[in-house]
């Protein structure tokens, strides 16, 4: 279905959406901090999502992200921010770096898949 770079610190979180993702048919790419996220960025050449964290060690979600939509290829790529932050001055400022959705953690496995299933659908009309 889509190729699908997920960036966190945590390796038990990491693993449960890998998981998840996997079941719902999609390839994953996996970045353990915003760094290592960029990078794997620039390497890849077919990232269809982003999912990230927002706090890790380095250079935190929001950061990263700014980083990679200035890359030609990524400009239009969707990108999530899976955190515990609820505050409403870094959802304004993730919105502005380019994020596209906010979900607070703990994710609901099936209302990630649906909101990933719909991002494609919408974004496959505008090809």
């Amino acid at each position: 279905m889509a190729n699908i770079l997920i960036v966190d610190d945590s390796e038990m979180f990491r693993q449960e959406l890998r998981d998840t993702l996997n079941e719902g048919g999609h390839r994953i790419i996996e970045s353990a901090d915003g760094l290592e996220g960029l990078q794997k960025a620039k390497e890849s050449q077919d990232i269809d999502i982003i999912i990230s964290d927002f706090n890790m060690p380095g250079m935190n979600g929001i950061e990263m992200v700014r980083l990679i939509k200035d890359l030609p290829k990524y400009e239009t790529t969707p990108v999530f921010i899976l955190t515990t932050e609820t505050s409403p001055e870094l959802k304004k400022y993730a919105t502005q770096a380019g994020v596209m959705a906010w979900i607070v953690k703990p994710f609901v496995p099936e209302k990630l898949l649906l909101g990933i299933r719909k991002v494609l659908n919408s974004s496959q009309h505008k090809s």
